[in-house]
This record gives C-alpha cells, structure tokens and sequence, in this order.
C-alpha cells in the first residue's frame, strides 16, 4: 500500500519516531487512520478525523501544512481527539495534507514524544513525501479515467464478424481504447507498487482480449513503442510520452519490427494486432 511506504519515508526523512496517516473517504470530509509506523500502541488506528478538528482535520480544511508543538496544550486546534494522542504519548506532531487537483486526498502526520518545535527542515522533508503520493494518487486517477474511456462500443451490423482485422471496431471506439492503451503503458513504468503496476498492466491486456494469443514475444518496451506509434505518435512524441531518448524508441520500433517480420511501421501495427499484442 502506498500509504504504507510513504510513512516509512517520512520516518527516514524527518528522522520523526512515529508516523501515521490515511485517506480521505470517498464523498465525506472526513478521514481515517489507517497506517502507523512506529506507534507503540493501536491508539490512533481506524480514528476517523472530521474537517476542521483536531491537527489533522485542520490541515484538511485549510489544504496546507499544521504543526504544534505541544498537542494537548496547543490553543490552535480544537482537542476532540486528545485521548487517543495521549495514550500515544505523543507531544509535537505535524500534519501534511495530500492534495490531488486541489482535493485534499489524505494525511501524512509526523510526530515526537517531547514537546520541541519541529524546523523547516523537517517540515519540507515532509511535503516532499506527500508531493510523492500525490504523484502516485494523480497516476492513479489518470488509468481509471483511461479505463472507463477504454470500453469498446459493442460491435452490431454486418461489421461484427465481418473477417475485419481482430481489434479492428468501428468509430471512435477503438481509437479510445488503443489511445488508453497506450496511455496505460505509458503510465506503467513510472509506477513504484509493483501492484499497481501489474493492476495496469493486466488492464492493458485486458484491452487486448477477444484476439488470439500472439507467437510473437516483443520485449515490454518494444510493445510500450509500438502502442504509441499505434496511437499516432511520432518516434520523438512516443519519446517524451515514455521518457526515453528519440534514438531508443527508434532502436525498440526496429526490433519489433523485424520480430513481427514487418517492414514498415504501419505494417508492424497490423500484424500486432491481429496477434493480439495490441487492441
């Protein structure tokens, strides 16, 4: 989980003892701890935080970073989540919000077992890792939008079974699907979970299914070049979209090519798809 990682690296970062967080449920102002790293007792897990109470509630409704440094007495927060702090024993905290298209997302908090002011530097050390999962969240959002631009229109009318070429639909229904898939392979590599990763990736051939399965084996990258130029794009916009050298796209078009024993580009893409390599 995201969440997960991200509260070790605050740890790491801050060198703070204690980090804890969650997300902001879907459609409520309103968010609930879910991860802790380093707590020494489950006091804080599955606390639900309104907005505007307490630290972290406070950072939700402002959008921006909060800090005391003596949490029980600060007189900047209301105290409706006093007790479950206390029997953390926890003193000086931060509280970063997450903010995803300036939708607060979630909350990283960091915190002390003494009561000290917490620098800049620890702060700045903070929104970094929140900036990291805001990346992630954003990414995220992209492939679910993608997936619901994906679905194919049903194929009705002498077209369906026409002896078309497999993934060959009509109007602009499977130009959206090719573009997200596409776009989803493009995402893929800049994913750190390996779970999500493997989620869009198995999006991806998702996209592809309903064509036989290819004998053709192209390396990831050959693929994440070819559903580019699939969608249109030029070797130096594939380039920019997959955050590779004009050269390199070249170089992995050039061995699928003589893989798929085409030989030109948009040879190359006919044959993928009526492998089943792309939809």
């Amino acid at each position: 989980m995201e969440m997960r990682g991200a509260l070790a690296r605050l740890r790491r970062a801050t060198g703070l003892p204690v980090a804890f967080g969650g997300l902001v449920e879907p459609g409520r102002r309103r968010m609930r701890i879910s991860e802790l790293n380093g707590a020494a007792t489950p006091a804080l897990r599955g606390l639900a935080v309104t907005s505007g109470n307490g630290l972290g509630g406070k950072a939700v409704a402002l959008a921006r970073p909060c800090a005391v440094t003596d949490y029980s007495l600060s007189r900047q927060i209301s105290h409706e989540y006093d007790t479950a702090v206390a029997a953390e024993g926890l003193r000086s905290v931060l509280a970063i919000p997450v903010v995803v298209r300036r939708r607060v997302r979630g909350v990283l908090y960091g915190a002390l077992r003494t009561a000290q002011p917490l620098g800049d530097r620890t702060l700045n050390a903070a929104v970094d890792v929140a900036r990291d999962i805001e990346q992630t969240l954003a990414v995220e959002d992209e492939a679910r939008g993608l997936l619901a631009a994906a679905r194919p229109e049903p194929r009705t009318g002498p077209a369906a079974g026409s002896g078309a070429e497999p993934g060959a639909g009509s109007g602009a229904g499977w130009e959206q699907v090719r573009e997200a898939h596409a776009a989803l392979r493009a995402l893929a590599p800049r994913i750190a979970d390996p779970l999500l990763r493997a989620e869009l990736l198995l999006a991806c051939g998702l996209l592809t299914r309903g064509t036989p399965p290819s004998a053709v084996a192209l390396a990831p990258r050959e693929l994440d070049v070819l559903a580019c130029v699939a969608a249109g794009a030029t070797n130096a916009a594939a380039a920019e979209r997959l955050g590779l050298r004009p050269e390199t796209v070249k170089g992995y078009l050039g061995s699928a090519m003589r893989k798929l024993g085409a030989h030109t580009r948009g040879e190359a893409v006919v044959a993928a798809r009526r492998a089943g390599l792309l939809p």
